[in-house]
């Protein structure tokens, strides 16, 4: 048995607190489970959750310094191991709650290359990643700027591992609840990027990651429903032409290659028809969206606390919440675990496949 890191997030945002109250409220779940981050982070998150978590003292997570990712299976339960990868330069003071911060951003930067590291050295299962604040990452500068977020920069850490261009190690982003599954084409770019990322070679390749990612989760060939990009899904090209000369194109390849792929399927309605809900069977296990926000929102209105984000196409596994570092209510201890909760819970399913 290997242990998950759960990596600290930006230090500014709720990362810390999240995994504070996780560690309160889900004991056993993290007994295999240590942080990669600053303890001091940590140990000023506790003090924000001191007043609010109304637990006897006994029952309180107490930080645990290690030294190695193994010895965080020997931690009793109601203690947290914390490996101190990374430190805050500039010391807490870098990082007030709800602000952009180079500081933070580099620490978090840095927390995920190491745990990336050890995951790909088969030091640990995998990592489950608190949020980060991708302007505090940018703001971090080099390297860190070049990475719009934690999948970009789990995919250059991969790839180099490998020995590989960036663009042999495809990665796909997908983000699941108890009711709905997503999958998308294109991930953090502008949505005129978006829209030009729209290939057959895209659409294919997405198809066959989601196809190897979800078979042995299910034992099946999963059922992939495609969504459009425009509106009706082009009502047979009157509202655009890329559903007839692009993604059709593809859907046909894929099929060709043994993927259970259909449509292309109206975009506003195709989410639904997806939908596992008590009563109500959806027709697909899973939904291809040809951008970032046509597939997060749907799946975050059925449930953010349950929602969980995995990064497909890996030789790693991570999970991570699905929301950010919601800098308005940091440092208040006001912050729900649920989402993350959920996240370690899926990668010990998926860890343990």
């Amino acid at each position: 048995m290997k242990p998950l890191a759960i990596t600290l997030g930006d230090a500014a945002g709720i990362g810390p607190e999240i995994i504070l109250k996780a560690a309160w409220q889900a004991p056993e779940l993290l007994r295999a489970c240590f942080v990669v981050g600053d303890p001091a982070v940590l140990h000023r998150a506790a003090g924000w959750l001191r007043d609010k978590v109304k637990a006897p003292a006994s029952q309180r997570p107490t930080l645990v310094q290690i030294s190695h990712p193994a010895q965080a299976l020997t931690v009793p339960a109601h203690h947290l191991p914390v490996l101190p990868a990374a430190v805050l330069q500039g010391g807490l003071d870098a990082a007030p709650p709800g602000c952009i911060s180079a500081a933070a951003g580099r620490l978090a930067g840095e927390c995920v290359v190491w745990a990336a590291r050890a995951a790909l050295r088969e030091e640990i299962a995998g990592l489950v990643t608190a949020p980060l604040h991708k302007e505090a990452l940018a703001a971090a500068g080099p390297p860190w700027d070049r990475y719009p977020g934690h999948t970009e920069l789990l995919q250059a850490e991969a790839a180099a591992h490998r020995g590989v261009p960036v663009a042999d190690m495809p990665v796909r982003m997908m983000l699941a609840n108890e009711e709905l599954r997503t999958v998308l084409v294109s991930i953090h770019v502008s949505l005129r990027e978006a829209i030009d990322a729209v290939t057959p070679d895209n659409v294919v390749q997405t198809l066959r990651i989601t196809d190897a990612a979800l078979r042995p989760l299910l034992g099946r060939a999963p059922r992939i429903g495609v969504a459009g990009l425009n509106p009706h899904a082009g009502e047979g090209g009157r509202f655009g032409r890329e559903e007839i000369e692009v993604i059709a194109p593809a859907l046909e390849q894929a099929r060709a290659q043994g993927i259970d792929a259909r449509g292309p399927y109206a975009p506003d309605t195709v989410f639904m028809r997806a939908r596992q809900a008590p009563g109500h069977t959806g027709e697909f296990d899973v939904v291809v969206a040809m951008y970032h926000d046509q597939g997060l929102i749907p799946v975050k209105y059925f449930g953010v606390e349950q929602g969980v984000n995995v990064t497909l196409g890996l030789p790693l596994l991570r999970t991570s919440p699905d929301h950010g570092t919601a800098f308005d209510i940091a440092g208040q201890g006001v912050a729900d675990a649920s989402s993350l909760i959920a996240a370690v819970r899926a990668a010990q399913r998926l860890a343990a496949r």
